[in-house]
């Protein structure tokens, strides 16, 4: 069974797996201290999918058309023995690229392991390159120089390196230009990322959102920027260069130009819950089927029908339908951006 299409004749090309719905960082727009404090109830160990059953389920994905896998969490780097998993991942037929997002934090400890294993890419969260804005944006959980020693480790070690930054106006907006000014010259790819309503709790606001527009205009107005064409179906970001050379920016805007159009992206929770939008309201359950003896033939067969019946395009919605916001949707920390 391999190219299975949407109802909106989207095709399955890109898995997402969260290995851990734990993170060291309090991000304001993902993980609140004030809802993800000590007596919050994590996971217990024994609902997160194992290392085996996360490779046999993307063997299982690759055999209805993935080719990307994207490892997230939470912090995935705080899952123990994380390479191991890229390893066993990176021998499955058909997986053609594998990434991980993470804050950098611990990537300096595990960036040459990772690569060994079979990672090829990373992306790495820094939303300010000024120690107090960064600060009061990860709940004071880390300055920036760890995050920056991170990013130095997993180029030495060969990964190919993005950073992504979530814009907020009146919070870090100030730091787009600061941000560009550091990292061009790098070979850094750095990306902004639209402030998002994802999740209940981060207390999303629509004058808070800072346009891919805006953004643009003032990184152009300093430094010229020209448009870049997409590489390939389902890009993620509107792709720019400087004027005059090939170092590229990213721009991720599901707020004011939404891209559900050409979504290809499924996502695994860590105890195995599949959503097909990250704005989903629930997900379906493949831990059971696995634990209770399923074989890959009648998972995939779910796995299927699922994606058949998949008409999400939330971005799309919000932006006629102001109520749509209101739902109730998982958690970013649970599946992954």
């Amino acid at each position: 069974m391999t190219g299975i299409k949407d109802a909106l004749g989207r095709p399955l090309r890109d898995l997402r797996i969260s290995v851990t719905d734990r993170c060291n960082f309090r991000c304001r727009y993902c993980m609140p201290e004030e809802v993800f404090g000590p007596g919050y109830p994590f996971l217990p160990r024994e609902k997160i999918l194992r290392f085996e059953e996360i490779t046999r389920l993307v063997r299982i994905f690759s055999g209805l058309g993935v080719e990307k896998v994207r490892i997230t969490g939470g912090e995935p780097l705080l899952r123990r023995d994380l390479p191991e998993l890229i390893r066993m991942i990176s021998g499955v037929e058909g997986i053609r690229d594998i990434a991980l997002t993470t804050n950098g934090t611990l990537l300096a400890r595990f960036a040459e392991a990772l690569r060994e294993a079979g990672l090829k890419r990373v992306n790495v969260s820094l939303d300010a390159i000024d120690d107090d804005i960064f600060a009061r944006m990860n709940g004071g959980r880390s300055a920036v120089r760890p995050v920056l020693e991170g990013i130095e480790a997993a180029a030495r070690a060969g990964l190919k390196v993005k950073i992504n930054m979530v814009v907020q106006r009146g919070v870090n907006d100030g730091q787009i230009l600061p941000m560009v000014r550091r990292f061009r010259g790098t070979g850094h790819i750095l990306r902004f990322i639209e402030f998002m309503d994802v999740g209940n709790n981060n207390g999303w606001n629509l004058e808070q959102v800072v346009s891919k527009r805006e953004i643009l205009e003032r990184i152009h107005r300093e430094m010229p920027l020209e448009p870049v064409e997409p590489s390939h179906y389902g890009e993620v970001a509107s792709r720019y260069r400087f004027q005059g050379s090939d170092e590229e920016i990213g721009v991720i805007s599901s707020v004011t130009d939404s891209f559900c159009s050409t979504c290809t992206r499924a996502r695994l929770s860590a105890d195995g819950q599949l959503y097909t939008c990250l704005f989903a309201s629930e997900g379906y359950d493949l831990r059971g089927p696995l634990r209770a003896g399923e074989s890959d033939e009648a998972i995939a067969e779910r796995i299927r029908r699922v994606w058949s019946r998949r008409r999400d395009r939330y971005s799309e919605e919000r932006l006629h339908h102001a109520g749509i916001r209101k739902r109730r949707k998982v958690e970013m920390s649970y599946i992954g951006g």
